[in-house]
């Protein structure tokens, strides 16, 4: 089997036959030509197949094992056709440290269908036990969490829903599948944000579901089709362009995100660093057990509160202030109020004085002097 770097590069991407080109072609077409009714080339309508999707869907199948793949037209519509999965009545166990759109969904528009939710602290698969109810059909994780990089054992939990009849969901955005292999540890469901580390360029918006599962994998394409949150070729192109530097983003950005997680650690302004690369981090054991590195992501609480912390996310020059997260540039944010102000007043809510980065690929003491400065600002 090609190593994940090759696949990257070449999964669903031959050279193409007619012209020898190297990337694979943006097939703008919303229609196909059919030669007789019914009869056609593998292609009817850009909205239940297009030549650029399938490549895309080839390739991140591919590289996280699984045998079906779709693309979403973003990280939230391919949360939502693996919501769809259940029917009105079903519960869902779902950690209580994930991204706030996440929560909007499930509370706001599943559970108004009549799909119930219970948030746990997915960190400890004894939290899954009680939180489990008769009519539990999926346990939702990320690992790491957003944002506090909460780690979850995925063996443990797969061996939980399973042994109660239920499925295990993994958002595997803040990994990718270059750190970490869900379904090769158990878990039956994989999504992503694909506009995060993916993407990796802050240039497009999209999702993706992955599963070997083949019924669950024959509804997710059901829906995809049927409600049609699809992306775009040029959207897919974009993608494809990404993946090929996957790994050697993520090599740069989990070092990156090392350095800046131990200067952290170490500086008087800071409270606690919540990243799993730093041995006290409660998850650091599961972490390195079912990652290959630690990711970009650094999280971290600032002496002084919310005021403080509004401070910091302001002073920095190098980390753009902003939402989202895995590109090639650094970004900084307030949780509280920016990415997950839509749980403020629920179980939820995210600590005030929390500061979260996306590390990028920058010179590293550019990123730890930046920081430095930004702390004096909000001291």
């Amino acid at each position: 089997m090609a190593g994940f770097e090759t696949l990257a590069v070449h999964a669903g991407q031959p050279p193409d036959p007619a012209t020898g080109a190297v990337v694979p072609a943006i097939h703008l077409a919303s229609t196909f030509a059919q030669s007789a009714v019914g009869r056609h080339q593998g292609y009817e309508y850009s909205r239940s197949g297009n030549p650029t999707r399938h490549a895309l869907e080839a390739c991140v199948a591919a590289l996280e094992g699984a045998s079906h793949g779709s693309a979403f037209s973003s990280g939230l519509a391919a949360e939502d056709a693996t919501l769809r999965l259940l029917d009105p009545g079903d519960h869902v166990i779902v950690g209580d440290n994930v991204y706030g759109g996440t929560h909007r969904l499930l509370a706001q528009i599943h559970q108004r269908a009549g799909l119930h939710f219970t948030p746990a602290a997915l960190d400890d698969p004894a939290a899954v036990e009680a939180a489990w109810r008769p009519e539990t059909r999926l346990v939702w994780i990320e690992t790491p969490s957003n944002p506090m990089m909460r780690i979850a054992d995925i063996a443990a939990l797969a061996s939980v829903a399973h042994r109660r009849g239920g499925l295990l969901v993994v958002d595997n955005t803040f990994a990718t599948p270059y750190l970490q292999q869900p379904l090769a540890l158990g878990a039956d469901v994989v999504v992503h944000s694909t506009t995060k580390y993916l993407g990796g360029h802050s240039d497009v918006v999209g999702g993706f579901v992955a599963t070997n599962d083949a019924q669950v994998g024959e509804r997710i394409a059901f829906l995809q089709n049927a409600a049609g949150a699809v992306p775009g070729p040029f959207d897919c192109y974009l993608t494809l362009r990404g993946i090929k530097t996957l790994a050697v983003r993520m090599d740069r950005q989990c070092a990156n995100a090392s350095a800046v997680a131990a200067m952290l650690a170490a500086h008087p302004a800071v409270a606690a660093v919540h990243y799993p690369g730093l041995p006290g981090h409660p998850g650091h054991a599961v972490a390195a057990a079912q990652m290959r590195a630690f990711g970009g992501m650094v999280s971290f609480t600032v002496r002084g509160g919310e005021e403080a912390a509004l401070a910091v996310a302001g002073a920095t020059r190098v980390f753009t202030l902003a939402e989202s997260l895995g590109a090639v540039e650094s970004l900084i944010e307030h949780p509280h109020r920016m990415t997950h102000a839509s749980v403020a007043g629920s179980e939820l809510a995210v600590d005030p004085a929390l500061v979260r980065l996306s590390v990028g690929v920058e010179t590293l003491t550019d990123l730890l002097t930046d920081l430095q400065g930004a702390l004096a600002a909000g001291s």
